[in-house]
């Protein structure tokens, strides 16, 4: 089956909260993948993965500043979901994610 949802982390430090994404979308038989790529670090590399997944909805996961669910959307007109991760600096994450247009 194809991926139907894209789990991208922008870091591997990011990897706990991606598969806890990925368990619920394994309980309702969702096909997905997880991959790394940041918004920062890897900007061709994640800008690819967006226009070449068959995946019809991204969940995007960052921390920080957390860019990588902005920047997505900035490249697809398919659904993306930003999860903030928890950490010394948690509330600009959780603060730049929901101030996120739709």
């Amino acid at each position: 089956m194809p991926v139907e949802v894209l789990i991208v982390l922008g870091s591997k430090t990011d990897s706990e909260v991606g598969k806890k994404a990925g368990s619920l979308l394994d309980e309702f038989g969702v096909e997905h993948e997880m991959v790394v790529a940041s918004a920062h670090r890897t900007p061709d590399l994640l800008r690819d993965l967006i226009r070449n997944t068959p995946a019809k909805v991204f969940i995007a996961v960052a921390g920080l500043s957390a860019a990588l669910p902005g920047t997505i959307a900035a490249h697809t007109t398919k659904p993306v979901i930003g999860v903030p991760v928890s950490g010394k600096l948690n509330l600009d994450a959780i603060l730049s994610v929901s101030q996120m247009p739709p």
